[in-house]
């Protein structure tokens, strides 16, 4: 795979070289088989800038910094977004009590869930400020490696969490044990990983298309 990422590359700087133009260098690769995406990433590899010779662009690079922004960054946004529906859980439950169920921690858990919420989402949105302020001033840093691979992460944790949620629902209204207090608790879950989902989802496309 990386022999043949090395053979675009170069096939992709050879043909610049001679005086081809990007789009007549994408016409001739895909006609040959290699992907849109593959295409696209080996010729944003170089700069549209007038040369003798193809200029190429700043490659993303993994540093230790960068690496602890991202945790730091999507660790306060699974905690964030886990003690909020906590919290939303808690209080659908004292407003729709169930007598079947007793317990005496519920006050204890929503104090945690907001000493959680009052530090962690502080920081995710600090954390976001700054990445983005990175990331206007070095575009290139948006082809991350570290960034997509949280990013897809984020993502794929967000679906699994939709999908479990809508499948509990379909479970539970078979059954015909569907109430009001698990309807609310199934609606949160789904806004929160719906919003979750949906951002990142977006983001990530701006990314690739401003990269």
């Amino acid at each position: 795979m990386a022999s043949g990422t090395q053979d675009l590359e170069r096939f992709v700087r050879k043909a610049l070289e001679r005086g081809s133009s990007k789009e007549e260098v994408k016409v001739a690769l895909t006609s040959a088989g290699w992907t849109v995406e593959q295409v696209r990433s080996a010729l944003s590899g170089f700069a549209d800038v007038p040369f003798t010779l193809p200029v190429p662009r700043p490659r993303p690079y993994l540093s230790a910094r960068e690496a602890f922004l991202y945790l730091v960054l999507f660790t306060t946004l699974y905690l964030s977004a886990y003690h909020l529906g906590s919290l939303l859980f808690n209080l659908i439950n004292r407003a729709f009590p169930d007598p079947a169920s007793f317990t005496t921690s519920s006050a204890d858990s929503m104090r945690w869930s907001i000493a959680s919420i009052i530090v962690a989402f502080p920081i995710f949105i600090g954390m976001s400020l700054k990445i983005g302020a990175e990331l206007t001033r070095h575009p290139e840093k948006r082809l991350s490696g570290v960034r997509r691979w949280l990013t897809y992460l984020t993502l794929f944790v967000a679906a699994v969490v939709l999908l479990c949620d809508v499948i509990t629902l379909v479970d539970h209204a078979l059954g015909g044990e569907l109430s009001v207090r698990f309807a609310l608790k199934v609606g949160v879950a789904a806004k929160i990983s719906v919003a979750v989902f949906g951002y990142y989802l977006w983001d990530l496309r701006r990314d690739e298309r401003d990269a």
